[in-house]
């Protein structure tokens, strides 16, 4: 049973990458590609915004001037995108990328209607490339693209389970919250997406929904409200 009309999903690339940590875990992909799947047979319209942390993390370097840093991470998302496009065309589901700069005839420019149109005839519009300017995170994008879109809910799936008070890797009594308000998340500093992205949920009252990939049909059950992660709401 759904419990969102219009969803839009954000992918950990480096929970794509599995194990592996880097590049592309294709048993990963098809996972998600099958429960995505089952969103859409349910009516759910999906649209997907991955991460590029599986290939770059330009801010850790020093010696790359931002702006030709941020513009790699973006060409990193474009690839993401096309590569798991394809894995979900390969389980039966039509795609579409769009992106918010022309990339030849591998892409498609972004523009609202045609995403919703993309998601109204039973496909997954796969948004790549940020925002298509340095110094906005692919988190800001996801933001920015579930607001002008109309969706529900943001689902965000990571290699954690949800928001913690303090990272559980370091601190095993770490506490886990099934919910917590998106101002306390930027008061308390949690780092769980990024300040812009947290200010642009808040003055949407967007909510994000914040799960683990790994779990098992995690992205259904996220999609259904039956999710073991971390609702973050606006009060």
């Amino acid at each position: 049973m759904k419990a969102y009309d219009r969803v839009l999903l954000k992918l950990s690339g480096e929970a794509l990458a599995g194990d592996k940590r880097t590049g592309f875990d294709e048993d990963t992909c098809i996972r998600v590609a099958n429960q995505v799947k089952q969103l859409v047979t349910e009516g759910i319209q999906v649209s997907i915004v991955i991460g590029g942390g599986n290939f770059w993390r330009g801010r850790t370097s020093e010696t790359i001037d931002r702006t030709k840093a941020d513009q790699i991470g973006m060409l990193a998302t474009v690839m993401n995108c096309i590569y798991v496009s394809e894995i979900f065309r390969y389980v039966g589901i039509p795609t579409e990328v769009f992106t918010p700069f022309q990339c030849g005839s591998m892409t498609k420019l972004f523009s609202k209607d045609g995403v919703i149109d993309c998601m109204s005839r039973g496909g997954v519009a796969f948004l790549a490339g940020g925002t298509g300017h340095p110094y906005f995170s692919t988190d800001t994008a996801t933001v920015l693209r579930a607001v002008e879109l109309d969706c529900d809910i943001i689902l965000m799936a990571r290699a954690v389970d949800g928001v913690y008070d303090c990272d559980p890797k370091l601190n095993p009594n770490a506490k886990k919250f099934h919910e917590i308000p998106l101002q306390e998340v930027l008061d308390k500093k949690l780092g769980v997406v990024d300040l812009t992205a947290t200010v642009l949920c808040i003055e949407n009252k967007m909510p994000i929904l914040l799960f683990g990939l790994s779990e098992d049909n995690s992205i259904v059950a996220a999609a259904q409200g039956k999710s073991n992660g971390t609702r973050m709401i606006v009060k």
